[in-house]
């Protein structure tokens, strides 16, 4: 499957489906289409296919999760029950077999996280855009979507100027508002003003902490492992790292749905750390209860407790100084975020297009044949998998819906 700049758009108005969006859910509806012998073009305004997807997987991609299928639907939160349809149909291993009919095995990691066998996502993209090309779906880049025209063609500015094109139905899979220079800047929403749209909010992002210059001088870039997490009624176990401007990693991130939430209705969120979350509050005391003789405090931190480098620059950004050998306050200390950061610099975003836009096909209430999948919809998920499998599966599904509503349609 290559770009076809060049084609003479006649040929585009006899496609079935055009899909705009080259991302995972668009190419998977473009996929479920092309075997059922449906002609499908994709359009895309980037230089080239999938770009956000290629960078999820420069540091290993994690391509779906291996945890019970009720506790994988349980991180969609209270898009749960909407979503449950479409990850039934192509859930976890549904993805894990279709990779491997591309030619790529997948493992689990010790998270219980699945990466193809050499973590890569370009083979797994080329091996795909071969078979897109085998099924007769064409590609077309530097295609931006401009919405509708009065006659309900699809307008696309492209470097030659502006094209119109027809087709009986379509799949918007245009992306949410995260990494705009990959392509998902969200500006999709103008031409679908006056359709019920959530505001775009950061997801899987850091926060911003207003660090002590020294701490920041001296800790920025630090990595801070094996330490507990406690937000409301969610606690946890993992690994951040400090920034300039506050923390990010994953850890964080598994938490910032409800960090931004407390943010945006109460200005500010207070995030709980437990510097020692493998002892006790017992252990911890009797340790920093040892005589302290003529060492400094911090060597008895670090001697008694094991307390050094950043995590002992934590307790003291947190912490009074008299509360600094207090066990209870090392297991709770407070770390106090100010707002996330910006949209463009999130792995993911809440918001968009809301799902009561959308029938239970995907489709959109006040445009027949016109479905919507992937990331451009109201939902959010963690990072571990999460957010590629409901992309790959609302594709999935918003694929076989337009099929069955073009076998529906009457012949014209």
């Amino acid at each position: 499957m290559t770009a076809q700049p060049n084609q003479s758009y006649e040929s585009i108005m006899q496609y079935d489906v055009v899909i705009i969006g080259a991302g995972p859910a668009g190419l998977m509806a473009a996929e479920v289409l092309g075997q059922s012998g449906r002609r499908v073009a994709v359009f895309d305004a980037m230089p080239s296919p999938a770009r956000k997807f290629l960078r999820a997987g420069i540091g290993g991609l994690n391509l779906t999760h291996s945890e019970p299928f009720d506790a994988f639907l349980g991180r969609f939160g209270d898009r749960a029950a909407v979503l449950a349809p479409s990850l039934r149909t192509f859930g976890p291993q549904h993805l894990r077999d279709w990779a491997a009919s591309l030619g790529v095995e997948t493992f689990v990691g010790s998270s219980g996280r699945v990466f193809p066998t050499d973590f890569k996502a370009a083979p797994l993209l080329r091996a795909w855009l071969r078979r897109l090309g085998g099924l007769g779906v064409h590609l077309f880049t530097h295609h931006r979507w401009q919405g509708w025209d009065e006659t309900g063609a699809h307008r696309f500015l492209t470097p030659t100027g502006e094209i119109r094109v027809t087709a009986p139905a379509a799949i918007l899979a245009v992306g949410g508002a995260s990494w705009p220079r990959l392509g998902s800047d969200g500006t999709w929403t103008e031409a679908l003003n006056g359709l019920p749209l959530a505001p775009f909010r950061p997801a899987n992002c850091g926060f911003d902490v207003e660090w002590s210059p020294h701490f920041r001088q001296r800790f920025a870039g630090a990595p801070v492992k094996a330490v507990g997490l406690e937000f409301g009624d969610r606690k946890l176990k993992g690994e951040f790292v400090i920034t300039d401007t506050g923390i990010e990693g994953s850890a964080v991130y598994a938490l910032s749905a409800p960090l931004r939430d407390a943010i945006e209705n109460h200005g500010q969120a207070v995030l709980r750390l437990d510097l020692k979350p493998d002892w006790s509050t017992e252990k911890l005391a009797a340790a920093l209860a040892r005589p302290q003789g003529s060492r400094s405090l911090a060597n008895h931190l670090e001697r008694q407790a094991g307390l050094k480098g950043v995590a002992a620059g934590l307790a003291r950004e947190g912490l009074p100084p008299a509360s600094l050998t207090d066990a209870a306050s090392l297991k709770a200390v407070p770390l106090v975020l100010k707002s996330p950061r910006p949209l463009a610099e999130a792995i993911s975003t809440a918001g968009g297009l809301r799902f009561d836009a959308v029938d239970e096909n995907l489709m959109l209430v006040s445009r027949p044949g016109i479905f919507a999948a992937g990331e451009m919809l109201d939902w959010e998920a963690p990072t571990g998998g999460y957010l590629l499998t409901a992309c790959f599966a609302t594709g999935h599904a918003a694929g076989q819906a337009a099929g069955r509503w073009l076998n529906k349609r009457p012949c014209r």
